[in-house]
């Protein structure tokens, strides 16, 4: 994707993710990474990020012999990505309305 994807977007994204349940760092990178272009080394940031602002919790499992540390969605987080799907259905509207060319109140309205 060309567009430079900004971290409230990010955070959304993480946030959506958690949402259909509990899961770690490497899989949230595979399915973020399946819609835009992202590292786990920017992932991290925004998941530790999340956890500051209490809109995600973390916990550690054992796996295979280590630690595999887990996130899952606060009920902060479940508010704040409510919100974050308004923005988003707001801001897709108003780029669509540009993009299709219907800026100025066409029949697409």
């Amino acid at each position: 994707m060309a567009f430079k994807i900004e971290s409230s977007l990010l955070d959304a994204c993480a946030l959506a993710i958690l949402k259909r349940g509990d899961t770690y760092g490497y899989e949230i990178t595979q399915e973020m990474k399946s819609a835009i272009r992202i590292s786990e080394s920017t992932l991290y940031p925004v998941l530790r990020r999340l956890q500051k602002e209490g809109l995600c919790r973390t916990y550690d499992q054992p796996y295979q012999g280590r630690n595999r540390r887990y996130y899952s969605i606060t009920e902060k987080g479940e508010a704040q990505l409510l919100e974050y799907r308004k923005q988003w259905e707001d801001y897709k509207r108003a780029i669509n309305k540009l993009m299709d060319g219907n800026e100025r109140g066409g029949k697409n309205d």
